[in-house]
């Protein structure tokens, strides 16, 4: 499958909605487990499933359920929508602080994320929001930081906007870049970029973004893609899979989680869908590997590229109508450009 210059933007923005949505669901109930527990319950994962009663973080949730990823996603890009296509960091506290505790409210494990948790507490205790995420290392910003990719073109104020939207949590080199390369790739999909472009357009941004946070110690984000990206694709699916598992890693850091769904992006040019089921069965953090390569994957294809059965069941399941926000998204977008 190849990027259709047919598509148009609306194609693309609820496209990469719909595939983060759908790549979290596919995730959903292999999160946080080892590859062999995973063969064990499930073989390969290639349809939506119900979690196993004994699912860590989403016991016994039914076959097409999102989690935070999605659900902070939407979070987002609401405060996008009433901020003008800005994000107050404060808000966007006062959200996901409001987001967990209706999650505890309903008996959900699916809690906020190491590093958000730690910010958030610091800016509890009175710590200034300018200091609360530089510290924050992990995958949080970049999984939630596809709307932004979509409201804003590429450019200086791409990269402004997504240091907005992550500060409070994840001021980091390292969580900065993972959320700009996420953005990055989407931003440029809608413009009509292609695999390649898009991915270099990300690459290009996440090595910007690594300079606008704290330092922490950690591989290069852009480095780790452009060096991994020629190896993995000589090799045949079992040893992909297994360089994807244990030289890549798949794990809640930036430096892992993002850099795997770059290359799953990239692995999926002619099957979208298999990119990420192929996420959803590596192990570890296989919610948000699928739910940011299904953010970029559906930008570039647009939302038919996955199947309608299975873009309806999530939608269902979880009553998303996620077309009217694309709509409102793109909209900030072409007011920033008059």
């Amino acid at each position: 499958m190849t990027t259709s210059p047919a598509l148009t933007a609306q194609d693309r923005a609820h496209g990469s909605l719909l595939g983060l949505a759908l790549g979290d669901a596919l995730g959903m109930p292999t999160q946080s487990l080892p590859h062999q527990r995973i063969a064990a319950l499930y073989g390969r994962v290639d349809s939506l499933l119900d979690a196993a009663d004994d699912q860590p973080i989403a016991p016994a949730m039914p076959a097409g359920s999102i989690t935070d990823d999605t659900e902070q996603a939407l979070l987002l890009a609401q405060l996008l929508l009433d901020g003008d296509g800005h994000v107050d960091p404060h808000d966007l506290a006062a959200a996901l602080i409001a987001w967990e505790q209706d999650m505890i409210a309903r008996g959900s494990r699916d809690l906020l994320g190491p590093s958000t948790k730690a910010a958030l507490e610091k800016l509890q205790a009175g710590v200034p929001v300018e200091e609360t995420g530089r510290h924050g290392t992990t995958n949080g910003a970049a999984m939630r930081i596809a709307p932004v990719g979509i409201a804003v073109a590429p450019g200086d104020a791409l990269l402004d906007a997504v240091v907005e939207a992550s500060q409070v949590t994840h001021l980091t080199g390292l969580g900065i870049s993972g959320a700009a390369a996420i953005a990055g790739a989407v931003s440029a999909a809608l413009e009509g970029a292609d695999t390649d472009a898009a991915l270099e357009a990300a690459l290009g941004l996440a090595a910007r973004g690594a300079s606008r946070g704290s330092w922490i110690a950690g591989a290069s984000i852009p480095t780790r893609v452009r060096a991994f990206r020629t190896p993995l694709r000589a090799l045949g699916p079992a040893a992909r899979d297994e360089f994807l598992r244990d030289v890549v890693g798949t794990s809640v850091q930036s430096q892992e989680s993002v850099v795997a769904a770059l290359l799953l992006v990239d692995l999926g040019q002619d099957d979208p869908l298999d990119a990420l089921c192929t996420a959803a069965s590596l192990g570890g953090d296989t919610d948000t590997v699928a739910a940011m390569a299904g953010a970029v994957l559906g930008a570039l294809h647009g939302a038919d590229a996955f199947p309608p059965a299975m873009t309806a069941q999530v939608r269902e399941v979880n009553g998303l109508d996620l077309a009217p926000l694309a709509a409102q998204l793109l909209a900030l977008r072409r007011r920033a450009a008059l």
